[in-house]
C-alpha cells in the first residue's frame, strides 16, 4: 500500500521543523530574498561569462555537455557520499544534509509551510561565492590557458547554469504539488523522484540525483518502486 506524499507532515516532523525554525531561522531572515539573490547573482554571472564568448568552434562548443555531464555526476557524488556520510572536514553537509534537510522534509511532507521554510531548501547565499570563487572561475582560467578562451567561458556558463538549476528544481521539488510550479509535468515527475529519495527507509542507496537522474540510472540507483512514496 503506498503513502501519500499529501498527508500531515508527522508530529515529529512538525516538531524537528518547530525547533528548527526557532533556534536556526533569524527573525530576520526573507525567503524570497535569499531566492532572488541566488538567481539574480547566477543569471549574472551567466550572462557575462556568455558575453564573452566570441565565435565558438565546433570543439569548443561541446564544452557545453561535457560539463553539464560532469557536473551531473559530481552532483550525484557529493550527495551519496559526504552529504549522506559523515567524511574528515565535511561534516557541515553531513549535518545540514542528513541531519537537518533530511528530518525537515520527508516522503509524507515535501512542502514548505512558508517562505522562511526556504532557508531548508537554498544553499547559503555565500555558497554562490564559493562555488564561484572556489570551483567555476579557477577551473574555467586552467581551460582558458589550457584550450582557449571559449572553452573557459563556456564552462564558467554551463557550471555556473547547472548550480543554478540545482536550485530552481529542489526549490521547485519543496513547493506544494499543485501549485503553479508544483503541476508542471516534468517537475511533477522529478519531484517523484525526489520525494522516494526523502523516505528514510530508501535515502542511503537510491535517487541520488537532485536535477536530472542520469547517474542514476547509469550507476542503477533509481527507485522504481513508485508505491513507496
Amino acid at each position: 500500500m503506498g503513502v501519500s506524499v499529501h498527508e500531515p507532515a508527522p508530529e515529529r516532523v512538525e516538531a524537528f521543523r518547530a525547533a528548527y525554525r526557532r533556534t536556526e531561522i533569524g527573525a530576520h531572515y526573507r525567503g524570497w530574498l535569499h531566492f532572488a539573490f541566488t538567481s539574480a547573482g547566477s543569471l549574472a554571472a551567466i550572462g557575462y561569462a556568455i558575453s564573452q564568448v566570441a565565435a565558438p568552434s565546433l570543439f569548443e562548443w561541446l564544452t557545453v555537455p561535457a560539463t553539464f555531464l560532469v557536473a551531473n555526476f559530481g552532483e550525484y557524488l557529493g550527495h551519496r557520499g559526504p552529504m549522506h556520510h559523515l567524511r574528515p572536514g565535511l561534516g557541515l553537509l553531513y549535518r545540514r544534509h542528513t541531519l537537518q534537510h533530511h528530518r525537515f522534509f520527508t516522503a509524507t511532507a515535501m512542502e514548505c509551510d512558508s517562505t522562511r521554510d526556504f532557508k531548508m531548501v537554498l544553499f547559503p547565499p555565500v555558497m554562490l561565492l564559493f562555488f564561484l570563487g572556489a570551483l567555476a572561475l579557477p577551473i574555467g582560467l586552467l581551460l582558458f590557458v589550457v584550450f582557449s578562451a571559449n572553452v573557459g567561458w563556456l564552462f564558467v556558463a554551463t557550471a555556473v547554469g547547472y548550480f543554478l538549476s540545482y536550485e530552481w528544481l529542489h526549490f521547485a521539488y519543496h513547493q506544494p504539488p499543485d501549485s503553479l510550479i508544483g503541476r508542471l509535468p516534468f517537475v511533477a515527475t522529478l519531484r517523484r523522484h525526489h520525494a522516494a529519495h526523502h523516505d528514510p527507509r530508501l535515502m542511503q542507496r537510491w535517487n541520488f540525483n537532485i536535477t536530472f537522474p542520469i547517474a542514476d540510472r547509469v550507476l542503477g540507483t533509481t527507485w522504481r518502486d513508485a508505491t513507496r512514496v
